[in-house]
């Protein structure tokens, strides 16, 4: 059993961290390029719902919403996006934030590219604590 933990779980893992670090850098640069891409749109709240995810036996509440948009070229466009005020509901009206190219990747956040930033490192340094530990206990165990 040991052999399965050590061989398959743990590069497993670090696989799946190294995976998590690329979406979280994706996820800012998407968001990043639709801020400063100027364009803006004017959208609406089609859906908003919550997401329960157990992590450690304690509940964690995710505000998810869906928004339909059109841009300036008239191409309608709809796109989901975690976060948000909970405040937001069905049939409200937002400013979103898009790239001519892939208005799929649009944004309603408001541009806070500080905060964005330092949640980005701070997710990036965690996720490499993990994986250092991890490689470090799989190659001890070899």
């Amino acid at each position: 059993m040991d052999g399965f933990v050590f061989h398959i779980c743990f590069p497993l893992l670090i696989v799946l961290l190294i995976w998590a670090a690329y979406a979280i850098v994706r996820r800012a640069r998407e968001r990043r390029a639709a801020w400063e891409s100027g364009l803006t749109a004017q959208a609406r709240v089609v859906a908003a719902y919550v997401r329960v995810q157990m992590v450690n036996n304690v509940a964690r509440r995710i505000q998810w919403h869906e928004y339909d948009f059109t841009t300036e070229g008239g191409r309608a466009v709809r796109f989901k996006e975690s976060g948000g005020p909970a405040s937001r509901g069905r049939g409200d009206e937002t400013l979103v934030y898009y790239v001519a190219a892939d208005p799929e990747k649009a944004t309603a956040s408001e541009p806070q590219p500080g905060k964005d930033m330092f949640g980005t490192v701070f997710g990036l340094v965690v996720i490499a604590v993990g994986v250092i530990i991890l490689a470090k206990v799989t190659v001890q165990y070899w």
